[in-house]
């Protein structure tokens, strides 16, 4: 095993990239970095009927749009490939054997229909069936027909599966281990089976494919979900038998659904209204991309779903979170899913976005409903108006569309609670002022506006409200006194004349 760090994210291609998945890339990608070591995309593509068109590609384009860039993938190879499982037949044909012959492994020759016979068997008795120590050497296998029948089988064609040696009475049945989040784990091997690791097809299960990948990748740090904890023993006692150092382990916690009972589903983004995908995957389940979220604010989320640097901090950048992650403070607990807080991390971001990037994303907008902004300026303006109230940038337009379009319709709430009786003859006065002077500077508008409301016997603050519903056709929107001065007197003019013919 190398000395430097080198971990990976092997993700199967069988449908699109989960939200907990990500977390899993994103956790490596940040312990790679942070040591300045290898990122590598392996495909774990070795169950073929559970794999789904175009899902490889999917989860490396997410991955591009998230900036989690790989050191070694399917697309960047490097000197460890292939980087798909299913083109490592040969390699896992070689070990598999090296086991068999070792001792350490068995070929079995069950039926499907005699193993759900036995299962039903044991359940009539109120028990569970598990295909190990305690009753491999009677059913069909070599250890029971012994090397010559066995030999008879494998030349006849019949089907089989070869399976490990998990535990017999010869050693002690307590497996101790270690993993860098939960500390010491210990397993009792005797209530474990003899997981199948290779089919007759010549394609491997996850777990021999898995152990033997790593280990001539050269795989430093294993860092997984929470899901493969009672893998573990399975996997460092494969290592064991091959006489291999493994890798350092590490099992995440679960991300919870928002009410924190049970696993984040796809469906709890469904019924809830909330991506759990990074981008729109066939045309039809939208991500986090299309629903106007910024990468760099998914991967801050999820970075502290599971983890904290110890600090009252949240907001990070993906530099910062670099600089910042350790496994040793990644929590025990599952993290609990908050949707609305997802978006205020998106808001945050927003709003630390450069003056300049936020222009062109308003630009973009703008002229994407056939509006031009020419003068810098204003967009500048209008930009550092509504930056802090932006919280997902498929809404941008609903806070820009005040300064290119007119009111189509008055709020019924607002227009109950601030116009009254003397509203239109003191909004036309407004009008007027604009007319004769045009200065929409601060001062200015704010000492026109103040005579316009002492000349109507009324407190400057009752003018505003009138004001602002007349220009923005609601009570709420960004800086009234600011708006006005972007858009200038002839159009605050043109919106008080309209809103006056509208309460005509």
């Amino acid at each position: 095993m190398a000395n430097s760090v080198r971990v990976r994210f092997a993700p199967s291609p069988t449908g699109p990239l989960h939200i907990g998945g990500v977390r899993t890339a994103l956790y490596n990608y940040l312990y790679a970095r942070k040591h300045n070591g290898k990122f590598v995309l392996r495909v774990e593509d070795t169950d073929k009927k559970r794999s789904v068109d175009r899902a490889e590609e999917y989860i490396q384009s997410c991955l591009a749009w998230l900036g989690i860039k790989p050191d070694e993938s399917p697309a960047h190879p490097g000197s460890f490939g292939p980087y798909r499982q299913s083109e490592r037949r040969n390699v896992y044909q070689k070990y598999i054997v090296e086991l068999v012959e070792s001792g350490l492994a068995y070929y079995a020759f069950d039926s499907s229909e005699s193993l759900e016979q036995h299962r039903n068997n044991h359940e009539k008795k109120g028990k569970t069936f598990i295909y190990n120590w305690h009753n491999r050497m009677k059913l069909n296998n070599s250890l029971f027909l012994g090397e010559e029948k066995t030999k008879e089988k494998l030349d006849s064609g019949c089907p089989y599966v070869v399976r490990f040696l998990m535990w017999d009475e010869k050693e002690s049945s307590i497996y101790r281990c270690h993993d860098s989040v939960r500390g010491k784990v210990a397993v009792d091997c005797k209530l474990l089976d003899d997981k199948i690791l290779y089919k007759s097809d010549g394609m491997p299960t996850y777990h021999f494919a898995n152990v033997v990948d790593d280990h001539l990748m050269d795989i430093s740090h294993v860092i997984r979900g929470e899901e493969w904890l009672p893998s573990l023993a399975l996997h460092l006692k494969l290592y064991d038998a091959f006489g291999w150092k493994p890798p350092e382990f590490a099992h995440l916690p679960l991300i919870l659904k928002p009410n924190g009972k049970g696993k984040l589903s796809k469906r709890d983004g469904d019924r809830l209204g909330f991506p759990v995908f990074p981008i729109q995957w066939k045309g039809e389940i939208m991500g986090y991309k299309e629903e106007g979220y910024l990468p760099v604010a998914v991967l801050n989320f999820l970075a502290l779903l599971g983890w904290n640097d110890g600090s009252e901090n949240e907001i990070f950048s993906l530099e910062e979170l670099i600089s910042l992650f350790d496994l040793k403070r990644v929590h025990l607990a599952g993290a609990r899913f908050d949707p609305e807080k997802n978006k205020w991390f998106n808001q945050q971001h927003i709003q630390r976005l450069p003056l300049s990037d936020f222009c062109g994303l308003c630009k973009a907008v703008i002229e994407n409903h056939g509006f031009v902004v020419n003068d810098k300026n204003k967009l500048k303006s209008i930009a550092l108006m509504i930056q802090p109230r932006v919280v997902l940038t498929t809404k941008l337009w609903q806070e820009l569309n005040v300064f290119f379009e007119r009111p189509k319709k008055y709020d019924e709430k607002a227009l109950k609670k601030v116009w009254k009786a003397k509203t239109s003859s003191i909004l036309q006065a407004v009008a007027k002022a604009l007319s004769r002077d045009g200065d929409t500077t601060l001062e200015k508008l704010k000492d026109m506006l103040k005579g316009v409301a002492e000349g109507a016997g009324l407190e400057h603050s009752a003018l505003m409200g009138p004001l602002r519903v007349a220009i923005v056709g609601s009570l709420s929107g960004p800086d009234l006194f600011t708006l006005i001065n972007t858009l200038g007197a002839e159009e605050i003019i043109g919106r008080i004349d309209s809103a006056l013919k509208a309460m005509e």
